[in-house]
């Protein structure tokens, strides 16, 4: 094989580890976007706060809201790939 070809392999492995990645945090998304929809509307949800262990009291709607538009993000950069 030619470097290029083995270049051009190792490219379309990363890409299939990234969509597997990514397929992953999709479905994880998915799960928290079904979670948050079931809950009772008295019920408190809390959002860590990035790179750390510090968990605040959020709307219940507002984070929904925000988890729905992650995971559609999520998906078209799924399709652009």
């Amino acid at each position: 094989m030619t470097s290029k070809t083995q270049d051009n392999d190792i490219n379309v492995e990363g890409q299939c580890g990234l969509k597997e990645e990514l397929n992953r945090k999709i479905k994880e998304q998915k799960v928290a976007v079904d979670e948050l929809s079931n809950l009772k509307k008295n019920r408190k949800v809390y959002i860590q706060q990035r790179n750390s262990n510090i968990f605040f009291l959020a709307d219940r709607s507002q984070t929904l809201g925000s988890c729905k538009k992650e995971l559609d993000n999520m998906k078209k950069e799924l399709q652009d790939m």
